[in-house]
Parts: C-alpha cells; structure tokens; sequence
C-alpha cells in the first residue's frame, strides 16, 4: 500500500470515532505490520496482532521488534511497539507516530485503580450486597465519576478449543481495552459468579448518555472478536442509569440481556431493551432467581436433559414451532426436515414435560419455560449459542442428528 493510501486508512479510523484499538488495526493493515501500544505506565491500550504469541513478542521487546516513545509537545505518553516486514518511509513513520501519540493522549486510560478493588467493587453491585450510600462511597474511593450516568455491560467468551491458563484475564482486558477506547474511566473485573461458563466479564461505563454506552458495548465486542480468533461471544447492555444507587439494577439489565444473546441464533450482542418480553422476569431473575429455576425444572429441563442424553433437537423443534406460530407446516420448513418428524418431536415433548403444545395452556408454559431457560443463562445441548463464527455471529448446528 501506498503511503498516501495508508495514511488516507489510518485517518478514516481517526475521523470514525472507532477509537484507538480501530486506529491501531487499520495502521497495521496499512504498513502489513504486527503494532501494539503501551501508555506512560507500561499498561496494553491496543494491540493489533496475528496471534497471542506474536503479542506476546511485541509486548515484551522480542526479535525485531521496534519500540519507539509517543510523543504530544514534551510529553511522553506511550510507546509503540511494531514489527514490520517493510520499512516505512521517514514521512510517513513520523505521521503515524504523531497522529497515533494523538489518539493516545486523546483517549489515554487514567491511573489504574486497584484491580482487586475494581473487582471487589463490580463483584458487589451484582450481588447486590452494597446500599446506596455505600455504593456511592466506595465509587467515590475508586474515582469513579458516576454522578452524570453510567451503563453496564456483561460479556461473555467461550474458547472453542484448548488454550493457555490465563486466558479469562486475558479477555478481561481485552474487554475493558475496549470499552476504555470510549470511554477511558470504565473498569472491568471477571464476575466470578457461581453459574457462570467460560470467562464473564462486568464492565461499569461511565457516561449519561445512551450513545456512548452504545459505542461502548460496540467497542468491547469489535476488540473481543479482533484479538480473541476462535472464541464464541455473548453481550448484554443495560440501560443508562443517573442514579448510584441503580448501579445494581442495571447490573442485572445487562447480565439478562447477555443470557438472552448467549440462546439467541442471531445477535451475539444485545441491549436490555432489546429483549422484549424477557424484560417481564428480570424482577424474578434478581429478587428470586429460585422461583424461576423451579418453572424452568418444571417446565423445559426435561428437554434439555433428554437432548443432552441422546443429541436430540427437542428445544429447537420447540423454540422454532413457537416462533412459527404453532405451524407444523412452517416449523418443518425452517428447519429444513419432514412434517411427520416434528409431529414426533412434539409428541416426545408432551411425553416428557406433561404439556400439550396443540393447547393454548401448553404453548404458554412451555413459552414461558423457554424464556425462564434463557434468562437463567442456561444453553441446551449443542444449541445456537455454544457455536460461532469467526466474526462472533452464529452458524448452523451439525446436521445429522437423531430426534
């Protein structure tokens, strides 16, 4: 590529508003470059790499790597690590110096509070287990400006294949990377709650306004499906809240919504509103999650039990007959297979929950029952969520199965 195309790519990131990790691809894939980018202390802010192990050589100064100090004015404020195959020209290293140095000190992270306190934090507005006036407090403590609004986010991975130890802390950072390119004060910690599959990250965004949470969501999925190759997603984000004392609501806003996106075939990320009627149990999921466990046993866990056992498709033939209306005839062409097989399915359906799906009644429970499944984050077996994509969106389950 040509230097004034690369820098013609590289200022179409800046002007995007995508935020430095985008600025940061869009430099590589200009200059065919490995590029990463330190702060002042020493902490990752972007990081365009074709694999973990070639980060890892950037990060830590290995064979012909370059490191060269970001400069605004007199000040330092990062240093750009970069292996290239070619040798940009004078010109244009000095332009990508510059220009990156600026989103930098555009978008610099603050100082890092302590990470144990960030999570302690988190951990506790999930769990509810702060008031008000202590939330607030303990906010104050960790230099968190929340008086004008913040958004929470739940992002979920799921490696598709053995990887090293570390890596839930590696999609920790990669997440909040990402939302820091947005907006710089958000924090990030691994939920570490009981239930949880893979790496669960809580993201806290400061901000009043419904756009830049927007963005921010956007931000954290792009960097999880840049850096994270081979891994499955699942986002929720809540609504904006102005209060402190909402931090904790709008934790379990953005926990449903990641439920909800974790079973859905189509959206990897999704925004509280967006979950239409799974809004109605978000009370019943925080205030007494055991009730809508016990609708879930007494309703779809026999389905999903059966389908774990003998690879079964009872939850989909379901899920699909209802999303059609109860039509046979459409159920059968949705998921590409003959009438008289979804009538079976349906009747192995009444034989094990009790509910007749050709009853009104029945269609209402089991529905009801489908929704308690996913609010509670549950997947059935080899179902739509526990397969993805390279760009984190959804592929077909295998074919070929019994049931």
């Amino acid at each position: 590529m040509s230097d004034l195309a690369a820098l013609e790519a590289i200022t179409e990131a800046v002007e995007s508003g995508a935020g430095l990790p985008e600025v940061v691809r869009a430099a590589a894939r200009a200059l065919d470059a490995s590029l990463a980018v330190t702060d002042a202390t020493g902490s990752t802010l972007a990081v365009a790499a074709r694999s973990p192990a070639e980060e890892r050589t950037l990060l830590s100064g290995g064979e012909g790597v370059e490191s060269v100090p970001l400069r605004v004015a007199d000040n330092v404020v990062g240093t750009l690590h970069m292996r290239t195959k070619g040798k940009p020209s004078a010109p244009m290293r000095r332009l990508l110096l510059t220009m990156i140095a600026s989103e930098v000190e555009r978008v610099r992270a603050p100082e890092r509070v302590s990470e144990t306190a960030s999570a302690d934090f988190l951990r506790a507005v999930l769990a509810r287990s702060l008031s008000t006036d202590e939330l607030t407090a303990r906010a104050t403590e960790l230099s968190l400006s929340i008086e004008d609004g913040a958004s929470m986010i739940v992002a979920r991975a799921h490696p598709q294949a053995p990887t090293d130890e570390g890596w839930r802390g590696r999609v920790r950072a990669v997440a909040e990377r990402g939302a820091r390119a947005v907006a710089s004060h958000s924090i990030a910690a691994l939920s570490e709650r009981d239930g949880a599959v893979g790496a669960e990250v809580l993201l806290l965004v400061p901000g009043g306004e419904d756009a830049l949470a927007e963005r921010a969501g956007d931000a954290v999925l792009r960097e999880l499906q840049a850096t994270l190759p081979g891994y499955t997603f699942a986002l929720g984000r809540s609504r904006v809240t102005h209060e402190g004392g909402d931090l904790p609501r709008a934790a379990s806003e953005a926990l449903l919504a990641a439920n909800v996106a974790q079973g859905s075939r189509e959206d990897a990320a999704l925004a509280f509103e967006q979950t239409g009627a799974y809004r109605l149990l978000l009370s019943t999921m925080s205030e007494n999650p055991s009730e809508l466990q016990r609708f879930y046993e007494e309703t779809v866990e026999p389905l999903v039990s059966y389908d774990e056992q003998y690879e079964t498709d009872l939850v989909l033939t379901l899920e699909t007959f209802l999303e059609a209306d109860g039509n046979v005839a459409g159920t059968a062409q949705r998921l590409f297979t003959h009438r008289h097989t979804i009538y079976y399915r349906l009747e192995r359906v009444r034989e094990l929950c009790g509910l007749d799906v050709s009853s009104s009644d029945g269609r209402e429970k089991l529905s009801l029952g489908l929704k308690a499944m996913r609010v509670l984050g549950i997947s059935s077996a080899g179902g739509p969520a526990s397969e993805a994509g390279a760009e984190g969106g959804r592929v077909p389950r295998r074919q070929g199965r019994r049931g």
